[in-house]
């Protein structure tokens, strides 16, 4: 603050004055030369010699018109009594003589808050310094507090061990900074002594680390911890402070402060924990009090910060309880547990496997608790398996003939239902307005692409390799529907001409059988992409957006030869990672196991499938599957967000010369716009629309926004320029929703260009 109480006192001279002096005989004030904004000049003078040439200069620039706003100021460290060429500026325009800065700062304190600061005069000195860009609130605090107050540590520290050295260049001067380094040994509990900057930097984090340790943090350390994770700015810096600190080897690793950024004890948690699940010694009670401090340490956002992300899975695999799947009685409630119950167990194990798929030692007792729980469950599931319907054959169909509106349709390569719950969480997070409906689907078996992906577009069940013969049957048994394709990753800010658009998106499918469990780091991009792009396309028009898929996937996670079927199939057979095709019915020693279904394909006859997670032994490389009947390859999600309609609360337009649109003579035609008389409301008053036009499928122009008033019609002109036929789409300026669309179409055979 003491700054603004300088600039004040120059701005008292400057007011009439271009030129003031400032005498500072004790040189203690130099610094506040350094908060002078850049349009005032500084001279400085220390004799005779000195004081001739600013005012030599500053005659010669006060006689330039250019710089009569120009501010001057003379800097002495000489009593105005010894000063000559320079005396006559004191006297005629004045000065600001600061003889003693502590009692320039007191007389300052008492005069603008009338308050008394009893501080030694350095500390007061020291204060004066700091309160440089501070308010009135500093020079409180430190009268009620004392010269603990001088430097807010909570705030200094931690650009102070972000850059040690260049703090020790930059930041205040040699004395100030020696005052703060006293103030920052008196907080470790330590004699001062001088030393380089860093290595008192590294003992204010080795306290902080310890403090952590040994969950003893000093408040003022715990919060610079806490603000230098939160800090974009400063964290790098704190990862290589931790990279270099050792870890006492004996410390109590369940006595740590639970925001601790120490990795090798959240690994000796888990290892502990997996030990008990081993052993089976992990009693009720115990595991209660385990998993209340598992959630403390998965709520803090330290944790987070340095990476700690999987106590959530280990928190969704602990809490499970099994016991309710004993009480399932049909094969419908087994499809809504596993939705409601057991999805989400598919999705903490397969974040494990991400994170520690390489650390046998650690992941494996959480697998064996996982695969336990699909073992009691896939009982009941193949208990009820008869009752299996598949629903996915003509899905598209259903879809597009269930709506009238703009809609767009994500079609997904195995999209498990896992996978789309956390699609939902990510779409929610970046604060769509649209409202989920959840609903599934029973893939066909066996749940593969061809096979599947056939279904979903072929309504007759018509299995059919080719994408683009399969989209063509789709468009040709809706004619009377404009139907657009593309790749999920073509999705842009314009919204398409079809009132129906069909994207896909292959990659989860694709990576996972080209890299196997390599492919699980790249999931969460995934998922990602797609929150965002069904987010974008609500904004862009689509009244809804729909994510469905041919299969979902099972995970394989860490694998030994007992854990493969190597049962053997008579006669000609082809053996997949999660079913077999044979030619031959096999005898019910073989089929007493597996799952028959009869079914052609190609010379083939029928199908076997495992009642496990196991895989059949094949040569491919184990990780990612799909093709079998457990339900994380069967239960697809059928997924729809809309946004919540306030039609009613709109202005109805449409476009009102359809008719006459449908032929067209010459290259002009006009749009008419019709807005319906509606009651005196605000929102119903007026609408801003605009035109799309497109023609081959393609946007060719767009009209500027019009805005239209109740009970109101207008028209505008437009050219066919070239086209013959052009589609206009009528869209709400804001939301982006269709209105009403029209096709126009220019009459040639008319148009006989004055020839008769």
């Amino acid at each position: 603050m003491i700054d603004t109480w300088f600039k004040k006192d120059l701005s008292r001279i400057h007011e009439k004055h271009p030129v003031a002096v400032f005498v500072d005989e004790s040189g203690e004030a130099e610094f506040l030369l350094k908060t002078l904004e850049s349009d005032t000049t500084i001279y400085r003078t220390s004799g005779e010699l000195d004081e001739l040439e600013a005012k030599y200069k500053l005659e010669k620039a006060l006689q330039q018109n250019s710089l009569l706003d120009q501010k001057f100021v003379i800097y002495t460290q000489l009593a105005k009594s010894k000063l000559t060429f320079i005396r006559e500026y004191c006297e005629t325009n004045g000065c600001i003589e600061i003889r003693y800065l502590q009692n320039y700062v007191s007389d300052n304190v008492h005069e603008t808050l009338n308050i008394n600061i009893n501080l030694p005069k350095e500390d007061l000195i020291a204060a004066a310094k700091v309160s440089v860009g501070k308010d009135r609130t500093y020079w409180m605090d430190l009268s009620h507090k004392g010269a603990s107050e001088i430097f807010d540590l909570k705030k200094e520290l931690l650009p102070f061990v972000h850059d040690p050295k260049g703090y020790e260049t930059e930041k205040y001067d040699q004395e100030i900074r020696t005052t703060f380094y006293r103030k920052v040994n008196d907080l470790l509990g330590q004699e001062y002594m001088d030393k380089p900057a860093k290595t008192l930097a590294d003992e204010v984090v080795k306290a902080l680390l310890d403090g952590l340790a040994t969950n003893s943090c000093n408040s003022t350390l715990m919060e610079v911890y806490c603000t230098w994770l939160d800090s974009m700015s400063y964290r790098d810096s704190f990862a290589a402070y931790l990279t270099k600190y050792t870890l006492d080897t004996n410390v109590d690793i369940w006595r740590v402060d639970p925001n601790h950024p120490f990795r090798q004890v959240d690994n000796n948690w888990l290892k502990q924990i997996g030990n008990k699940l081993a052993n089976n010694k992990l009693e009720q009670g115990e595991k209660s009090q385990l998993i209340a401090k598992l959630r403390q340490r998965h709520k803090s956002k330290q944790a987070q910060a340095v990476g700690i992300t999987f106590w959530k899975d280990i928190i969704t695999l602990l809490e499970f309880e099994p016991k309710n799947i004993a009480y399932l009685n049909t094969f419908a409630e087994c499809v809504d547990y596993y939705k409601d119950h057991f999805s989400p167990l598919d999705t903490a194990i397969r974040n494990l496997y991400t994170e520690f798929l390489q650390q046998d030692d650690v992941l494996d007792p959480f697998q064996e608790l996982y695969k336990g729980y699909v073992a009691l469950f896939l009982d009941k599931w193949f208990m009820y398996f008869d009752q299996y319907q598949e629903d996915q054959t003509g899905i598209l169909q259903d879809i597009i003939d269930s709506n009238n509106g703009k809609i767009a349709v994500i079609v997904g390569d195995g999209v498990a239902y896992e996978i789309a719950e956390q699609v939902a969480i990510k779409v929610e997070s970046l604060g769509s307005d649209s409202k989920l409906t959840r609903k599934h689907i029973l893939a066909d078996w066996p749940s593969v692409t061809e096979n599947n992906m056939s279904h979903i577009y072929i309504s007759d069940g018509t299995v059919e390799p080719i994408q683009s013969k399969r989209e063509k049957y789709l468009t040709a048994k809706n004619s009377g529907t404009s139907i657009d394709y593309i790749r999920l990753d073509e999705v842009n800010d314009e919204a398409l001409t079809g009132r129906v658009l069909i994207c896909t998106y292959k990659d989860i499918d694709d990576m996972g059988d080209k890299l196997n469990s390599k492919a699980l780091k790249y999931f969460p991009e995934s998922i990602d992409f797609f929150g965002e792009k069904i987010n974008q396309l609500l904004k862009i028009g689509y009244a809804k957006v729909y994510l469905i898929t041919d299969h979902g996937f099972v995970l394989t996670g860490l694998l030994t030869e007992a854990d493969k079927i190597i049962n053997k199939p008579t006669g000609e057979a082809s053996v997949y990672e999660r079913y077999m095709w044979t030619v031959d019915k096999q005898d019910s020693s073989f089929t007493e196991k597996f799952v028959e279904k009869a079914k052609s394909y190609k010379n083939f006859n029928y199908l076997y499938f495992a009642k496990s997670m196991s895989p059949f032994k094949t040569p491919s490389t184990y990780g990612f599957a799909h093709g079998g009947l457990a339900p994380q390859e069967l239960v697809t999600p059928y997924f729809c967000w809309s946004k919540d309609s306030d039609e009613g609360l709109n202005l109805e337009v449409s476009i009102a010369n359809k008719s006459e649109l449908l032929s067209v003579t010459g290259e002009l035609y006009r749009i008419a716009l019709k807005a319906n008389a509606s009651e005196v409301d605000l929102f119903t008053q007026e609408r801003k629309v605009m035109l799309l036009f497109s023609a081959n499928k393609s946007i060719i122009n767009k009209s500027d926004v019009i805005a239209i008033q109740s009970n109101s019609e207008l028209g505008k002109e437009y050219t066919f320029d070239g086209h013959n036929e052009i589609e206009v789409q009528l869209i709400d300026a804001v939301t982006k929703q269709q209105l009403d669309r029209v096709v126009v179409k220019k009459n040639n055979d008319r148009d006989l260009g004055g020839l008769f």
